[in-house]
């Protein structure tokens, strides 16, 4: 059958091959089989192709891998770095040609062996000798074939299940050639050569050598031999001269290379070579150099007659056959090589800021010429347009000169020619000279203006550079460009992976270019990462754009593939910002007239030689003298930084050991993320003190594990992360374990190991190995290396009865036998492990060491204890998590910031407030975005130590503060956000702000910490420096847990009242509309410890109704409860919901101690239905004519985009929107208070923001979750960076199902502790380990049902199958109005959860799910 070459050589690869890589688009290969090959890698054409086959190569060196990909000069340009590197590797690259080798043949001398097919049939035989030759000698191969068809018989994959799929060493020499054809010819059952010899004849004086296709041309040249060669590397020269008769007089070389940039042909120069290595033989006396065309049957005599002719005329550069039709496949390739992926954001920046201005010259839609993708081809149109440009300027001026036009177009040209260089100015000043211009007299001049007046305005032009262009910036486009000093500005981007980074060398690194465009001189050069800093991207090319010369913009955007997760992109930014690699600043050499700063740095740290090059210019001596750090990437070697941080460490334990030492040493290494396993490791070292043992305490990675060979008794302690992986701080210790040789220890080093870990965790049988995984593999890791074990293993599991505990009770008195001391009396008592109960009282009123951390410039952390604090204050201390891998291997500590959160009762700010919020995150926040809670009120992220309370001050001049926004006290108290909704809002919203200002800690403290305030406490000091303060409502103490209010207007729960601590239920008087008082429920709460089944959510119960003067004393007592009878001793059971449940035994008992403090009786609830706890969006308008919008914010993320500038559109309309803002529990906005008369400015504006885009479907409009990573400490796995793009994939099976406009609570959490409320949600994922999470089904829709869970171990696969089933169900079988939760549970796919303690009840995580079409039974 006909058959293409790439589809011959693709049958071989993806048979041959346990891991194939293809480059382009995936279409070539859809309609083929994609059977069993576990590895297939599919990238752009943009792709640093070298980098990642060198990463798979790297990852397992010995599984052989095919790379597919086509000759273009870009792509086969970024392969060259990395050949000599993988030509020791057993990889074989398919390269597809089209009519042309030359590319292909700059690659020679590579070190790679090199074969060539000239058809499909040939191109199977050749890939299946390249994937033999690989395997059998672990050598790279490049295979480079014709593409075209032909007649072939494909081979069965069982036939190439002989092909090794393991590669061994061995030379690579003409011996295991020869084999690798053989076997090939085997296989094929038939001859596949080094070179095919047509029209043999030991006569001839006339022959050819060939590299091309020629059977047609040899069916014709019958009296001349030709050679056709297939194994271009290694040059046998020997075997090459032997093919050609020794009679030969003239002899021609035939090849494809017409594209070359050499003088002689590379074949030519091949066969002359060939010859000088023969020492009998000579090169023929004619000795000529020819292209092969296009020859087919009809052509193929002509072609032949051209041969002969040329022989006998010793005629170089012939030409035979025509030329090469071009072939759909190339337009293609043509399109994909310039195809922008993750790139797109730049170019909706550029639209969105330059509008009808705009002008890309090269735009990646224009396939019209593959030669458009070339900087020099970009730059010559660019200057064709910019000669009309020059000659309007130039008859402009001749025409001023010349004293003929009419005073009226001097004075408009004058001006247009002294603002054009300035797009704001440009277009009033070319307005005027229209007009001047359509009102003048008719004359020679005028005319020859106005032929030219459609270039008055100057376009924003911009040429896009794709990856290849910067790899040699002084020989090509760019160097062009940047010497022109003609105003151009460039985009190019640079996509190598931070993760790829070592494998490409670093003068081939594009932002390389920067450094040569600054050192050139007039070039405004910037260097951005969008996935970084979207600011920083707008200021840059609105600064190039305004720039009178040339610019440069290089844009890192990194990713492996086209189809790489926008996740991934992210990380791999972050990783190259925040380590020095790309970093991101700008120069504006016209800056220095404005007396501006020519150089701005946007990224903290510098790369080396950035910095070296601002040394040698004094414009900026303050930057170099202020000696930036150095990136660790860059600083010291990785290995180094990180030994003489673990050295540092395990000195600074030891030194404070000396003078202790009585009894045997002991080291006790701890790895915990929790840090359930540091305390225990902690609580280990006390015991082992008071009997006499000289203890060390570090965790695992901070002790040099070179030294552990010299330690005499060694004990391990670690908890268990995700799906059995070692914690974070341990992470080093046990890759480096897994690297050592055998014997690395003797049985002087003695060792015990105590795992903590969940049997239940996973709890699906072929899951049990994850439990303790840690544990168990470091204890069998410890003795495989030599190491003598003195303690049995020890596991700790969550599911006894006392924890993990349990198991440590039996284990401990092992090792105190193991070491020599059971029989030790301990006298002294044992400390009491300190807890937050304890760090709160020593707190001194929540001071602790807070100002000295803050001034303690040494690092970005704060102590432990005050971290704990600091919540109080309105700010939680973080980290990084996408970073920190990194970072740990340099020896340097995490990248600390800090999270600050307002509180805003109510959720509602005036516009100048927002202004001031706003502000705040353009001057300190390390995540340039404003984070709308749960809890209607915002808080930033990543916000530096140094900046902490500058920030804290710029939140204050907004009138609003951070206390109590965190810790054990009341927090934000929430409101129903939309005053449409009833004429009780207001009171309602009153409400809110006195509960809150009435339930306020004094916190003296956070005025003299944070606004440098003196206080009546400050200024009566103790003893010892502590101030004399208290606490009238919350006391020394203050609450066990946090605790949470909220109010809701029926029939919304838009809040979801029975979530909190106390939820009041405003009650009204329909006649009257004004609010009688609030039903109150008490005892919410969604906190839960994964398969911990004492912990649970729980929803609020309605105990009774509250009249307007009986709200606040009643809230406070039952705040006043829980301080006084909750569990202070287990913050997992500290909340309301168990003191109510576990120590007063039911909402009813509890409700007789309220009032029985309150000496009075509570009323009955009164009646109210709820309907919906999502939001209504777009345009409403409330009983007073005032209007209010809804916005629809994904995940509550204000922050600007490409495409979508929320954050300035709304930084905008605060300047004169004149009612309020009013943040919704939903994570959206609602623009309030609008009056009619100022409705249609407040539209046009957000239309043209993009700001109104709630017409998306009901799935999305009610979905929502919580931060997760990569800031929050407690994530288990992707939040709110995911839900999204799992909506998205969600949304194609809901509209299939015509449910477009229906509503389904989607939420998502990346732990238990429920922030973004998922156990209500009708549809629930809560995070247990990266990609794999708790789902939940059957919460009510509004708000009054816990759901129950429904799988406890699922990943997107799943989860697709499932809702792929459960969503067109529920579109078929549902009754009218019947909410996804209600179905759920009326169709019997889970139980109904009556109350949070029956949480668990009914559970049933393997229930079968019938398909859509399966009839269910009654």
């Amino acid at each position: 059958m006909s058959v293409s070459s790439v589809s011959a050589v693709w049958h071989i690869a993806y048979h041959a091959a346990p891991a194939v890589v293809t480059v382009g688009p995936n279409n070539a290969y859809d309609a083929l089989e994609r059977a069993e090959n576990p590895v297939w890698e599919q990238l752009s054409a943009a792709a640093e192709v070298g980098s990642v086959v060198q990463n798979m190569v790297r990852a397992t060196p010995e599984r052989p891998v095919a790379v597919l990909l086509e000759a273009s000069p870009s792509a086969l340009l970024r392969l060259v770095p990395h050949l000599p590197a993988l030509a020791k590797t057993p990889v074989v690259f398919h390269i597809a040609t089209r009519g042309d080798h030359a590319d292909v043949l700059l690659l020679r001398q590579s070190g790679l062996t090199m074969f060539y097919a000239s058809n499909a049939a040939q191109a199977q035989d050749y890939a299946l000798a390249a994937h033999e030759l690989a395997a059998r000698t672990s050598t790279g191969v490049i295979h480079f074939f014709d593409a075209n068809d032909a007649d072939v018989s494909l081979l069965s994959s069982d036939a190439l299940n002989g092909v090794p799929r393991n590669a061994v060493e061995a030379p690579c020499d003409d011996a295991a050639i020869d084999a690798a054809l053989a076997e090939a010819s085997k296989l094929v059952k038939h001859d596949v050569r080094a070179y095919q010899v047509w029209n043999a004849s030991a006569s001839a004086t006339s022959c050819a050598v060939a590299l091309g296709p020629v059977e047609a041309l040899a069916k014709a040249a019958t009296s001349i031999p030709i050679v056709s060669v297939h194994v271009v590397r290694p040059l046998r020269a020997k075997q090459l001269v032997q093919q050609i008769p020794a009679s030969v007089e003239r002899l021609g070389v035939l090849e494809q290379t017409g594209k070359r940039t050499t003088r002689l042909a590379p074949m030519f120069i091949d066969v002359a070579s060939a010859f000088q290595h023969v020492a009998d033989r000579q090169v023929p006396a004619t000795f000529v150099s020819g292209q092969l065309g296009h020859i087919d049957a009809t052509s193929a005599s002509s072609a032949a007659q051209t041969l002969e002719k040329a022989l006998a005329d010793k005629t170089n550069a012939f030409v035979l056959g025509g030329a090469h039709p071009a072939s759909a496949s190339t337009k293609s390739q043509a399109v994909a090589r310039r195809e922008l992926a993750h790139e797109r954001g730049y170019d909706q920046m550029l639209h969105q800021i330059f509008k009808e201005r705009l002008a890309v010259v090269n735009p990646p839609s224009d396939d019209s010429d593959p030669a458009a993708s070339s900087p020099e081809f970009a730059f010559g149109k660019v200057l064709s347009q910019m000669r009309r440009e020059d000659e309007l300027v130039s008859l402009a001026r001749s025409a001023i000169d010349g004293g003929k036009l009419p005073q009226d177009v001097v004075d408009a040209l004058q001006k247009w020619l002294s603002v054009r260089a300035d797009p704001t100015k440009v277009g009033a000043a070319s307005a005027a000279v229209r007009a001047a211009l359509g009102g003048a007299k008719v004359s020679s001049e005028i005319e020859a203006l106005r032929a030219l007046e459609a270039h008055l305005e100057p376009p924003s032009r911009w040429i896009i550079g794709n990856d290849a262009w910067a790899y040699d910036s002084g020989m090509g486009g760019v160097h062009h460009v940047i010497a022109s000093q003609r105003n151009v500005n460039m985009l190019v981007f640079d996509t190598v992976p931070y993760s790829g980074r070592e494998s490409v060398p670093v003068h081939q690194r594009k932002k390389d270019i920067g450094l040569y465009a600054m050192n050139y001189g007039n070039t405004y050069v910037a260097s951005t990462a969008l996935y970084s800093d979207y600011t920083q991207v707008l200021h840059a090319l609105m600064e190039a754009d305004r720039f009178d010369g040339p610019s440069i913009v290089l844009a890192y955007v990194p990713y492996h593939r086209a189809d790489s997760p926008a996740l991934d992109v992210l990380r791999e930014t972050k990783l190259a910002v925040d380590s020095g690699y790309w970093p991101l600043y700008r120069w504006d050499p016209s800056a220095e007239a404005r007396n501006a700063d020519v150089f701005r740095l946007d990224s903290v740290r510098v790369r080396e030689q950035l910095k070296s090059f601002l040394d040698r210019h004094n414009h900026f001596s303050l930057l170099a003298n202020a000696q930036p750090e150095l990136p660790y990437d860059l600083a010291v070697s990785q290995g180094t930084a990180l030994r003489a941080h673990q050295q540092r460490k395990a000195k600074e334990a030891y030194d404070s050991l000396l003078g202790s030492l009585e009894g045997p040493p002991l080291l006790v290494l701890f790895a915990s993320d929790g840090g359930g396993a540091e305390k225990a490791a902690r609580r280990l070292a006390t015991r082992a003190k008071l009997r006499g043992l000289g203890v060390r305490v570090l965790a695992m990675d901070d002790f040099p594990l070179d030294d552990l060979a010299s330690e005499k008794n060694v004990v391990f302690v670690t908890s268990t992360a995700g799906q059995g992986e070692p914690p974070q701080n341990g992470r080093l210790t046990f890759k480096a374990l897994n690297k050592l040789p055998g014997s690395s220890f003797d049985e002087e080093t003695r060792f015990g190991v105590f795992g903590m870990g969940d049997s239940h965790y996973w709890p699906r049988p072929e899951d049990a190995g994850f439990y303790n995984k840690p544990a168990k593999d470091l204890d069998k890791r410890l003795a495989q290396l030599g190491a003598q074990r003195m303690v049995p293993l020890g596991l700790g599991d969550d599911q006894d009865a006392d924890g993990w505990q349990t198991g440590y009770k039996a284990w401990e008195p092992q090792l105190w036998k193991a070491l020599g001391v059971d029989h030790v009396e301990v006298k002294e008592a044992e400390p009491e492990p300190i807890t937050n109960e304890n760090i709160k009282i020593a707190s001194n009123y929540l001071r602790g060491t807070i100002v000295e951390g803050l001034r303690d410039t040494s690092t970005g952390a704060i102590a432990e204890s005050d971290t704990q604090l600091t919540k109080f204050h309105g700010t939680y201390m973080q980290y990084d998590r996408d970073t920190v891998e990194e970072r740990k291997a340099a020896g340097l500590e995490p990248a600390y910031g800090f999270m600050i959160r307002v509180r805003m009762p109510g959720g509602v700010c005036t516009p100048e407030q927002w202004l001031q919020l706003d502000s705040v995150t353009e001057d300190y926040g390390g995540i340039k975005s404003l984070k709308i809670t749960t809890r209607q009120t915002v808080q930033y992220h990543m916000i530096l130590k140094k900046d902490l309370k500058s920030a804290m001050q710029s939140i204050n001049k907004s009138m609003l503060d951070t206390i109590a926004a965190c810790g054990d006290v009341n927090r934000n108290v929430m409101c129903a956000p939309n005053p449409k909704l009833s004429e009780v809002h207001e009171q309602t919203y009153d409400f809110a702000k006195k509960l809150s200002e009435y339930l306020l800690p004094r916190m003296n403290a956070y005025h003299e910490i944070w606004l440098d305030k003196g206080t009546d406490s400050s200024s009566k000091l103790l003893v010892g420096g502590a101030v004399q303060d208290y606490e009238p409502l919350y006391g020394p103490y203050y609450l066990p847990r946090k605790f949470k209010i909220a109010i809701a207007v029926p029939p919304r729960n838009d809040v979801d009242v029975f979530a909190n601590d106390i939820g009041l239920i405003a009650i009204a008087d329909p006649q009257k509309k004004t609010l009688l008082g609030f039903n109150i429920a008490v005892g919410g709460g969604m906190g839960v410890t994964h398969s911990m089944k004492a912990t649970y959510p729980r929803l609020g119960s309605v105990i009774g109704f509250l009249r307007l003067d009986q709200v606040c004393e009643v809230c406070r007592e039952v705040m006043l409860i829980q301080r006084d009878t909750g569990n202070r001793q287990n913050r997992k059971q500290a909340r309301l919901k168990y003191t109510i449940d576990k120590y007063w035994g039911g909402a009813d008992n509890f409700r007789a101690e309220l009032e029985r403090r309150l000496g009075y009786k509570l009323e009955d609830a009164r009646p109210y239905h709820f309907t919906t706890n999502t939001d209504d969006y777009g345009w409403e308008q409330d009983f007073r004519g005032k209007w209010h919008c809804t916005l629809w914010l994904e995940n509550g993320r204000v922050i600007d985009e490409p495409g979508s500038p929320f954050r300035t559109g709304l930084r905008e309309l605060a300047k004169f929107h004149k009612g309020t803002f009013r943040l919704t529990p939903n994570q959206h906005i609602i623009v309030s208070d609008i009056d009619e008369a100022d409705k249609p400015r407040v539209e046009a504006h957000l239309r043209e923001y993009k700001m109104d885009n709630w017409n998306q479907s009901g799935l999305r409009l009610s979905a929502s979750a919580c931060v997760a990573f990569p800031t929050c400490g407690l994530a288990m796995a992707e939040s709110e960076r995911y839900i999204f793009k799992l909506v998205d994939k969600v949304q194609h099976i809901y509209l299939a199902n015509g449910l477009r406009d229906d509503e389904i609570t989607f939420r998502m959490t990346g732990c238990p502790n429920g922030c973004a409320r998922p156990w209500i949600a009708e549809i629930a994922f809560v995070g247990k380990a990266p990609g794999t999470y708790v789902m939940l089904l059957g919460g009510a829709r509004n708000g009054t049902r816990l759901n129950k869970i429904f799988r406890d171990n699922v990943q997107e696969k799943e989860i697709l199958e499932m809702l792929g089933i459960l969503i067109p169900r529920y579109a078929r079988e549902r009754l009218d109005g019947e909410p996804f939760g209600d179905w759920v549970i009326r169709a019997g796919i889970i139980a109904e959860t009556t109350s949070g303690a029956a949480f668990y009840d009914n559970v049933d995580t393997e229930s079968p799910l019938a398909p859509a079409d399966v009839p269910q039974a009654a």
